[in-house]
């Protein structure tokens, strides 16, 4: 068992986790809303540390990352699990219905981490990203790799949600290198859709823009995200940070519970990322 951190033990041995904004409080036996972190008798276990669901060497725009190492390659290693809701979420079976396959499923040490990711530095490997799930729901086992990645000189990228707390965001920020923030959008009522909230975001945003390269992905969503005003409002507020601020449109395949809805047009996707050239000087579209 490996013991979680940030979280607080009340008298009837709940424990009030306090990694993220759902801040959940979980009777002894449950698991919280993240799926990896169950109390174990007043005690909130880490339950997916080490838990690996993909591990592949990709280009590091694939993450997309398209303004730190260009051209280089980098070990994405993904777990288990995630914090918010999201119907549409392209990646269902490891966020949220992978059941019990976990279990029996890949472990690794971060030690091991660390071997292959200095192995693959021939092929161009330049460090670790966690990525394909929502890895700060596993910050114990991201965190240890994190140390060790930044003691051998290579590079740590996080793919995140950025729906994290400020006390464990701040702790893990100065060993990260880089970071791919997933704006899912820029209205509240969207963000309740997901269960969750908009300004945590925005604060994890302002936070990572202050220590490390950060770019912005959002993956548009027809009907759910797509208007132009709010592509307008979300594009001003990245440029009132920094105009340099790489932004990302995404485009949605149906998927999960919405499997009945159609991709996003081309269309829509240019209509965008010209609102959004007007505030920002790099906005790129993918998945086209």
């Amino acid at each position: 068992m490996n013991d979680a951190q940030f979280y607080e033990k009340n008298e009837n041995e709940s424990v009030l986790c306090q990694l993220c904004p759902n801040a959940c409080v979980i009777a002894a036996g449950r698991i919280g809303r993240c799926g990896v972190r169950k109390n174990e008798e007043g005690t909130l276990e880490a339950i997916g540390y080490g838990k690996v669901s993909s591990l592949a060497l990709d280009p590091i725009e694939k993450k997309p990352l398209y303004r730190f190492h260009p051209g280089s390659m980098i070990l994405s290693l993904g777990g288990y699990g995630c914090n918010l809701n999201c119907p549409f979420c392209q990646n269902y079976d490891i966020s949220h219905e992978y059941g019990t396959q976990w279990e029996s499923g890949r472990s690794v040490s971060a030690q091991q981490v660390i071997e292959l990711a200095q192995q693959a530095r021939a092929e161009g490997n330049i460090g670790v990203a966690y990525t394909y799930n929502e890895p700060l729901v596993g910050y114990e086992f991201v965190s240890d790799c994190t140390q060790l990645v930044a003691d051998a000189g290579l590079a740590n990228v996080l793919v995140t949600n950025g729906y994290i707390n400020q006390d464990p965001l701040l702790e893990i920020l100065p060993r990260i290198d880089a970071m791919n923030v997933d704006l899912k959008g820029f209205s509240e009522a969207f963000y309740r859709k997901l269960g969750g909230h908009l300004e945590p975001v925005r604060k994890t945003i302002e936070a990572v823009f202050e220590h490390c390269h950060l770019e912005i992905t959002t993956l548009v969503v027809p009907g759910e995200n797509d208007s132009l005003d709010e592509m307008d409002a979300q594009a001003r507020w990245i440029a009132s940070l920094d105009p340099q601020i790489p932004l990302h449109l995404t485009r949605f395949f149906p998927r999960y519970k919405y499997a009945d809805k159609s991709p996003t047009s081309r269309e829509s996707l240019f209509k965008l990322r010209d609102v959004a050239r007007q505030h920002l000087a790099h906005v790129y579209v993918g998945n086209i």
